[in-house]
């Protein structure tokens, strides 16, 4: 759903400069995607660092993390559009698009979502899951999802920390599920239920939420437990077309018991984004 308001706000500015560029034929400009900067403003480095000298690189705007890092409990208990500043250890990478990259990141008390961080690609490349980083953004929500938008960061040499999947399976339904939000979790026990497609017609799972894409788009399928049903989603820019899971998911039948790994997302509710699914039976 995100991706597609994106693609709309995006084509409308690009239009919207197109016909700019009409009235000024030296203009020079090109379109710059909705919510990123044409330009990074980049920091002179004092003679004396205020960073840390564990801090040992800055992500390539030149721009440094700043404020006093927060532990998990402080940065839940924090205003939503504020400034705040967090220490995790990457676990995933969704993206990277034009200086800007979505991670996923988790240390041992809780977990977050980073998106649209300021990031050279060259820098993303350094992004490898176990790395440790300082982060810099705002505190904001997107329907129900809890996340850090258009921050800065920088690597922080020491320990690396790789999460063990929480088993939440039993959470499902509770008003608990979502205190793990954006962690490494995992399902066990649920079974394949059906979607329908744009035809009408049960199926294992779609491609899109409404079954309008096709190979290599985001999945979306069913699943239930105690009665009651959920979906799930494989992010395409997370786990491609290439990847087990996405593989997996195509071959699902309805009724097929599974398990599942992933990251707890959340969109108007519990939607996890799936990075491995197991048949059982």
């Amino acid at each position: 759903m995100r991706k597609l308001i994106s693609v709309i706000l995006t084509l409308c500015l690009a239009a919207s400069l197109a016909a700019c560029a009409g009235n000024n034929t030296e203009s020079g400009s090109t379109a710059v995607a909705s919510g990123q900067s044409s330009e990074s403003s980049v920091s002179e480095t004092s003679s004396e660092s205020s960073v840390s000298s564990a801090v040992s690189e800055t992500s390539s705007t030149g721009e440094t993390a700043t404020g006093d890092v927060l532990t998990y409990d402080e940065y839940m208990a924090a205003e939503l559009d504020t400034e705040v500043t967090i220490e995790a250890y990457v676990q995933a990478k969704q993206s990277w698009w034009e200086d800007k990259a979505t991670v996923y990141a988790q240390d041992e008390d809780g977990a977050y979502f980073l998106y649209n961080l300021a990031c050279s690609e060259e820098d993303y490349e350094k992004l490898t899951p176990g790395t440790c980083i300082r982060a810099t953004g705002f505190k904001s929500e997107w329907s129900g999802e809890v996340e850090i938008m258009d921050g800065t960061f920088e690597i922080v040499e020491g320990d690396e920390f790789l999460a063990e999947p929480l088993d939440v399976t039993e959470m499902l339904g509770t008003d608990d599920l979502i205190n793990h939000q954006n962690q490494l979790v995992q399902f066990k026990g649920l079974t394949v239920a059906p979607s329908k497609d744009a035809d009408g017609n049960e199926v294992a799972f779609l491609y899109n939420y409404d079954g309008s894409g096709s190979d290599g788009d985001d999945l979306y399928f069913n699943v239930s437990y105690n009665g009651a049903t959920y979906t799930f989603t494989v992010e395409s820019y997370l786990c491609d077309n290439t990847t087990e899971v996405y593989k997996a998911v195509t071959n699902l039948q309805v009724g097929q018991t599974i398990d599942a790994e992933g990251f707890l997302y959340w969109y108007e509710g519990v939607n996890p984004h799936i990075t491995s699914v197991t048949v059982v039976q």
